[in-house]
């Protein structure tokens, strides 16, 4: 299966940005450890701070699952919303931190409404969760 592991803005900064919160390793090491823990799949990610780059991805991914950590987009970005709306297949989206528990701004994810399901809090392992997520929604299609 090919995956799109998309991560929005400041995600760049992770092992360097509020450790405490979102652990110590890189963007780089969890796609790492992601590829070493899942080989039969192919994971393409990408990661963007810009809003317009995020949806030409979105719009133009040739993925059979998209398991994607927007950042502060979830909970703005009307615009990917729109672009996520109308792809037809498993989109899951992920969280390191447990949104529910932070400020009340990150708490409603407005994208998490048009994907298949949202995992938050679980640190890098979300992102785990989330690919096999993806696997058990495209196996069941």
């Amino acid at each position: 299966m090919k995956i799109l592991l998309l991560n929005g803005p400041n995600l760049n900064k992770l092992g360097e940005r509020n450790p405490d919160v979102y652990g110590a390793d890189t963007l780089e090491d969890i796609i790492n450890e992601l590829r070493s823990d899942f080989p039969q799949h192919e994971i393409d990610s990408f990661q963007s701070n810009v809003e317009g780059d995020i949806i030409n991805v979105i719009q133009n991914t040739n993925a059979d699952a998209i398991v994607l950590n927007l950042g502060g987009y979830s909970h703005t970005s009307v615009a990917i919303r729109d672009a996520l709306e109308p792809i037809d297949i498993p989109k899951v989206e992920v969280h390191i931190s447990n949104i529910h528990a932070r400020e009340e701004f990150r708490q409603h994810s407005i994208t998490g409404e048009v994907v298949n399901g949202v995992i938050t809090g679980f640190g890098k392992n979300s992102y785990k969760l989330g690919i096999l997520a993806a696997e058990q929604l495209k196996h069941n299609r």
